[in-house]
């Protein structure tokens, strides 16, 4: 294998490996928001975990995050706004991140 070889692989295997921790990360930071919508919604225990899932799902639908915060905003109703579930998600962005790097 030549030197060229070798660096093409490191770099497929970096980009896989980037690829799935913003994977993680991202279904991560989706359950945390549905956890706290789940407590908007008064949901607590098992309920709210079931409903945190549905959040992670939602986010299957299309590219991007819109679809979740859609799910998010149209089941809080006036509960919250699509800015403030936005604003939610960027700082649970920011928590998922630091617990996917702590388990590797």
């Amino acid at each position: 294998m030549t030197t060229f070889d070798d660096r093409e692989h490191a770099f497929e295997s970096k980009y896989a490996h980037d690829e799935e921790m913003k994977f993680k990360a991202d279904a991560r930071c989706n359950k945390l928001l549905g956890l706290w919508a789940a407590g908007l919604l008064g949901k607590t225990g098992e309920e709210a975990d079931k409903y945190a899932k549905t959040v992670v799902v939602a986010d299957f639908e299309e590219a991007g995050h819109e679809d979740v915060v859609r799910k998010v905003a149209a089941d809080l109703g006036d509960k919250s706004d699509p800015d403030t579930i936005r604003a939610k998600m960027a700082e649970l962005r920011v928590i998922a991140k630091t617990e996917i790097m702590k388990e590797v």
